[in-house]
C-alpha cells in the first residue's frame, strides 16, 4: 500500500503543476466575476425608464418587396416608429404614422437617443459608427452600430439602421468580460466554452482532486501500518 501511496503522490505532484495555473485562474477570475452585481456589471443603473408609446393610429410599413419576419413599434426620443425585421436578417425602420421607410440613423440622432437613453448627466466624449463586420468585440451583436462613448467610459451602442438601443457597457463590464474570456479560456471571441483546453484542464482538474482525495485513504492506511 505504501507504494501504491508514494505513486499517488507523484502522479498528484505532476498534476498539481499542470492544473495549478488553470486553477488561478479560475478562482481569481471567478470572484472578480462576483465582486458586483451583474445588475451593475451590465449598466442597468445607467439606463433611464423609457417613456411609454403615444396612443396613435399606426400605419403599416413599407416592405418594399422584402418578406418581413417581424414588425415591432417602439418610441425613442425621435418619436414612434416602426421596426422592421426581414426574413433575410436585415432591419429597417418606418414611420409609425405614415409607413414610410426612413433612413439610416445619422451621429446626431445616435447621440440623442444614447442622451435620452442614460439617466443621470454625463457628457459625450465620443461618437463613432461600426459596420456589421468590423463591430467592436463588446458589442456582441451582428448589427451596424453608432458607439456613444461618455466621459465616464460608459458606452451606449446605438443600432444603426433603427435606432434601437443595442447594448450598455461599463468599464466594469469589459473588466468582467475580459475575466469571463479566462474564466473559459477563451479571450479571442469570449463565448466558446466548448472547446478542448477548457474541457481537458477540467478533467485533469477532476482527475487530480479524485486522485488528492483517494490519497487521504492511502495515506491514513499507510499509517497504520506502521503502527503496527
Amino acid at each position: 500500500m505504501a507504494v501504491n501511496h508514494r505513486s499517488f503522490l507523484r502522479w498528484h505532484v505532476w498534476l498539481g503543476w499542470l492544473i495549478g495555473v488553470p486553477l488561478i485562474i479560475w478562482t481569481t477570475s471567478g470572484l472578480l466575476m462576483v465582486a458586483q452585481p451583474i445588475e451593475q456589471v451590465r449598466g442597468n443603473h445607467l439606463r433611464s425608464e423609457q417613456p411609454a408609446l403615444d396612443p396613435i393610429i399606426a400605419v403599416a410599413p413599407m416592405l418594399e418587396g422584402r418578406q418581413a419576419k417581424s414588425l415591432s413599434l417602439q418610441q425613442n426620443t425621435l418619436g414612434p416608429f416602426w421596426v422592421i425585421t426581414y426574413a433575410d436578417g436585415g432591419k429597417r425602420r418606418a414611420d409609425a404614422a405614415t409607413g414610410e421607410l426612413l433612413p439610416s440613423i445619422a451621429a446626431a440622432d445616435a447621440s440623442a437617443i444614447a442622451i435620452a437613453a442614460r439617466a443621470g448627466n454625463a457628457a459625450i466624449e465620443s461618437v463613432e459608427k461600426f459596420a456589421v463586420d468590423s463591430a467592436p468585440l463588446d458589442l456582441r451583436r451582428d448589427r451596424p452600430s453608432w458607439r456613444v462613448a461618455f466621459e465616464d467610459d460608459a458606452r451606449f451602442y446605438i443600432d444603426a439602421d433603427t435606432g434601437e438601443l443595442l447594448a450598455v457597457r461599463t468599464k466594469f463590464w469589459r473588466v468582467f468580460d475580459f475575466m469571463w474570456g479566462l474564466h473559459i479560456m477563451d479571450l479571442q471571441t469570449r463565448e466558446d466554452s466548448n472547446h478542448p483546453i477548457l474541457i481537458g484542464s477540467a478533467a485533469l482538474a477532476l482527475f487530480g482532486s479524485i486522485l488528492g482525495f483517494v490519497m487521504l485513504f492511502t495515506r491514513s492506511r499507510r499509517d497504520s501500518r506502521k503502527g503496527e
